[in-house]
């Protein structure tokens, strides 16, 4: 694993996590928060890629 995928990664990982804590904090459910997380977390990868690249 290359040190950009690397920082991509964890980078799409840190937003996941914060887009589901704001969702659950907001009054959602725990599913509501997972899926917010895990769809930031999907989408922010190939932005990330392009930025960072």
């Amino acid at each position: 694993m290359t040190v950009h995928t690397a920082v991509v990664l964890l980078t799409a990982v840190i937003i996941g996590l914060i887009v589901g804590g704001l969702t659950f904090l907001s009054g959602g459910t725990v599913a509501a928060a997972v899926l917010a997380g895990l769809t930031a977390a999907g989408v922010s990868i190939p932005v990330l890629r392009s930025l960072i690249g």
